[in-house]
C-alpha cells in the first residue's frame, strides 16, 4: 500500500456520475472531475501540523489539488492535508 509522508494523504476518488437526475447518460468527455473521495492512508503529520484526518473518512478536496497516481490498477490522489476542504 502507498504510505504518504508528512502531512500528505492518499485519497481514492469517488467515481464521477454517469447519469443525470433526469436519466440521461453523461459521456466520458463531459464528466466533471470528482472532488470527493475516501482517505485510504494518511501520513504521520509533523510537530507543527498534526494530522486532523484519518483513513476511512470521506472528504472534499480542491478540484485541481494533488497528484494522480495509479497503483495496482487503481487510481489514487495524493494531496496535502491543507488541500482538503471538509470532512463529510
Amino acid at each position: 500500500m502507498l504510505k504518504p509522508l508528512g502531512t500528505r494523504v492518499v485519497i481514492e476518488p469517488k467515481e464521477a456520475e454517469t447519469m443525470t437526475a433526469g436519466g440521461l447518460y453523461i459521456p466520458d468527455n463531459a464528466k466533471e472531475k470528482p472532488q470527493q473521495g475516501v482517505i485510504v492512508a494518511a501520513g504521520p503529520g509533523t510537530k507543527d501540523e498534526p494530522m486532523e484526518v484519518k483513513p476511512g473518512e470521506t472528504v472534499l478536496y480542491g478540484k485541481y489539488a494533488g497528484t494522480e497516481v495509479t497503483f495496482e490498477d487503481k487510481k489514487y490522489l495524493i494531496v496535502k492535508q491543507s488541500d482538503i476542504l471538509a470532512i463529510v
